[in-house]
């Protein structure tokens, strides 16, 4: 058992504690936590610094707003509702389309206005919120999934993380939703998880549950070796987030979008190590170096230009 730990430490895999001491408390301010847990706080930093974000199209704060939800979503045919402060993806709803007066899910299943209205009530009773807290329930563009990602994908939308370091893109993923997952890009409820590297852009081979894969599953195209597009533009929108939050150790959630290009999703003040298991290699070098080196790093364009240096693979 020990000589395994020594293994895994010597290939610089992080463990879960090291991340909170070293890296989360250290680099990462308390006070700065709701410009990241709060979605429409998000947005509306990135927007302010030119960052693509899908377009809001309402926000609901109050039970009485809900009962309207009709009327607001009438000139939509398609878009997304989420939790303002949701996390792993709970309490996402995406319609797709509509017939009449139901609403259609990815799946082809069709809800009724009484039963989104339902949907958002329990978003703002903090059903799906980060401490169970009351919530509000954001509305936004549904994402046209582009071409190169929706064909090593099983419904939902795939959406790429990449782990940001003092401004660094260190590491990354795209994880793509399968129907075990329910079209969900969820690691833990069955999604793939497949490395990228760093310089090119390219996917490495992919890991689903416990078994290393290079096919999709349920489309049975191959995964490894896809060339990620508009990657130059991921690695600096990541980078920027540094300085859009001001969170040393961060995760940076960005989608394609067929016509939009990429958008960021999210942020996350409390990345997961699942990304090391997708890419095979440790974050804890990869961090080391760039605590030793960044303090020429002065701008996006630097720091992406390291990262593309060092951590070609």
């Amino acid at each position: 058992m020990l000589k395994h730990y020594r293994a895994l430490l010597n290939k610089g895999v992080m463990g879960i504690n090291k991340r909170n001491g070293d890296y989360i408390l250290a680099y990462n301010p308390r006070h700065l936590y709701p410009l990241v847990d709060d979605k429409l706080r998000t947005k509306k930093l990135a927007t302010e610094k030119g960052l693509g974000v899908p377009e809001l199209y309402g926000v609901v704060e109050i039970v009485r707003q809900a009962q309207d939800l009709p009327k607001l979503l009438s000139q939509y045919e398609d878009f997304v509702i989420k939790p303002a402060h949701g996390s792993g993806g709970e309490g996402i709803l995406i319609i797709s389309g509509r017939r009449g007066s139901f609403y259609r899910k990815p799946n082809g299943l069709l809800l009724k206005e009484s039963e989104l209205v339902h949907h958002v009530v329990n978003i703002l009773s903090g059903m799906y919120s980060l401490g169970g807290h009351p919530d509000s329930a954001l509305i936004e563009y549904r994402i046209q999934v582009d071409p190169v990602l929706e064909s090593i994908s099983f419904q939902g939308v795939p959406d790429i993380r990449i782990i940001v370091f003092m401004g660094v893109p260190v590491l990354s993923m795209v994880r793509l939703p399968t129907r075990i997952a329910n079209g969900k890009a969820n690691l833990h409820q069955g999604a793939i998880g497949a490395g990228v590297n760093i310089a090119t852009g390219t996917t490495l081979n992919a890991v689903w549950f416990n078994d290393v894969v290079t096919e999709h599953p349920d489309t049975g195209h191959k995964i490894s070796g896809v060339q990620i597009p508009y990657w130059d533009t991921l690695l600096s929108f990541a980078s920027s987030c540094y300085d859009l939050t001001g969170l040393g150790y961060q995760g940076v959630d960005i989608v394609l979008d067929k016509k939009k290009g990429p958008l960021i999703l999210e942020l996350n003040a409390r990345p997961g190590l699942n990304i090391q298991i997708a890419n095979m290699t440790g974050l804890s070098h990869r961090l080391q170096r760039v605590e030793a080196q960044h303090h020429g790093l002065h701008d996006t364009e630097a720091r992406v230009a390291f990262a593309k240096q060092h951590f070609s693979v």
